[in-house]
């Protein structure tokens, strides 16, 4: 047994199962599947509209763009309804610290944070890539599969359910 026992709220040990019928958090591979589906998803409507505008062969504006609608997208699903329609599509859901139903438009901004970084001219992309490894590596190494971003937002927690 660890020294963390007993779990803090919305959290248990790696082995026990989680206690009083609180869900089992969401794994990496589904995690990254609901990952690809919204981005997909911001894929198709930012291209329409910067196509729409006649920007689409600007890298300037589509770097700010992507990383701007990316992140409002990811913001405005998970503080309204608790999920992103790929989530969602997977059985997944974003709680806030502590196993309230969603997270707060600041957890939520902290949480996502990451996607604002192809905004940065140059270096945005690498430093993206960088960021989905740490976030997938803390997700993996996680018993409860909170990955570092949502440490930083206080402690939200992606669910099955």
């Amino acid at each position: 047994m660890t020294s963390d026992y007993p779990p803090q709220p919305g959290q248990f040990p790696q082995g026990y199962p989680p206690p009083g019928g609180a869900q089992q958090p969401g794994g990496l591979g589904l995690r990254f599947a609901a990952r690809v589906i919204d981005g997909v998803i911001v894929g198709i409507v930012g291209g329409i509209i910067v196509y729409a505008i006649g920007m689409a062969s600007n890298i300037w504006i589509t770097g700010l763009f992507t990383g701007a609608l990316t992140f409002l997208y990811y913001l405005a699903f998970e503080v309204t309804q608790g999920w992103t329609p790929g989530k969602k599509l997977l059985g997944l859901r974003v709680h806030g610290p502590g196993g309230a139903a969603k997270p707060t438009v600041q957890q939520s901004a902290i949480r996502n944070s990451w996607t604002l970084l192809p905004i940065v001219p140059f270096v945005g992309g690498l430093l993206g890539v960088v960021a989905i490894v740490i976030i997938a590596i803390t997700i993996n190494g996680s018993p409860t599969k909170q990955g570092k971003h949502d440490e930083f937002a206080g402690g939200t927690q992606v669910v099955k359910g």
